[in-house]
């Protein structure tokens, strides 16, 4: 399928691992140029194995979405070379690694760097990229929130909260800047194996009772059958997918949407 992005640039926030390097790779795959953002070290050599493997290019740079300093500086290289975003995709959030269930597990304390990073994050994102969108008529926005956004997941309350308000916030960008022909869209994971689920999930296991306690793999997988009703785990690529095809001319009449990648675990609900 051809989705009228070959030659665009995409920037992916976490783009280093997870979500955010499948996205990379499969906007790459579309003869897309890429830019990742994200607080990793690595980033760069990430970077270079994407020009290598894809022949398209690719710039890796330190960024904390959480500092603004960082954001200017990034942007300002973007400028110096000249580089003009067409698609965003702010995949960079963090988990409490707090099980709270119930909520009172928690403590007021344990919620502030989530919501700082997840919400705060996704706002100095929108803000960073949207005046270029909005002076060239045209660009898109992918957010990634999660499912634990729209069931109020007990799992991790300021992951819940967070992601719930990603979507919300997506939603009032995509009215906002409809009208300069700027799309914006949520896509929600289920279930997939990264290093942030694990530590979603980690601290939910941690208060598993003993005749529960199989291996954490034995244990998730068993979750993932009881929850999901294809009954497996979703990938990463699953994933990126659907932001490519969100991101592409093939959805130039979606905006606004949140779309589920999940097998089906919110229909369970």
């Amino acid at each position: 399928m051809n989705l009228g992005i070959d030659g665009h640039t995409a920037l992916i926030t976490g783009g280093a691992s997870g979500i955010g390097l499948a996205t990379a790779r499969a906007f790459a795959a579309e003869g897309c140029s890429v830019v990742l953002w994200d607080l990793s070290s690595k980033v760069g050599d990430v970077a270079q194995e994407i020009e290598q493997d894809f022949g398209v290019r690719a710039l890796g740079s330190v960024v904390d979405i959480v500092n603004q300093i960082t954001i200017d500086t990034a942007l300002d290289e973007l400028a110096a070379m000249e580089t003009s975003i067409d698609h965003v995709v702010h995949c960079a959030a963090m988990g409490s690694g707090k099980f709270g269930f119930p909520f009172t597990n928690l403590q007021p304390a344990d919620w502030g760097k989530t919501l700082q990073v997840n919400i705060q994050g996704m706002v100095n994102i929108a803000h960073a990229l949207t005046p270029q969108f909005v002076k060239r008529k045209q660009g898109t926005f992918v957010f990634l929130a999660s499912v634990a956004g729209q069931i109020g997941s007990q799992t991790d309350p300021p992951y819940s909260a967070s992601k719930a308000a990603n979507i919300n916030f997506a939603q009032c960008m995509a009215k906002d800047l409809a009208p300069h022909n700027v799309r914006v869209n949520t896509v929600c994971p289920g279930m997939v194996q990264t290093p942030l689920n694990r530590s979603v999930w980690q601290a939910w296991y941690d208060d598993a009772s003993d005749d529960e306690k199989l291996s954490y793999e034995e244990w998730a997988a068993v979750k993932i059958k009881n929850v999901v009703p294809l009954g497996r785990w979703q990938t990463c690529e699953d994933i990126a997918a659907m932001i490519v095809f969100l991101s592409s001319k093939k959805a130039a009449q979606v905006t606004g949407q949140t779309v589920n990648v999940d097998g089906g675990f919110v229909m369970h609900w």
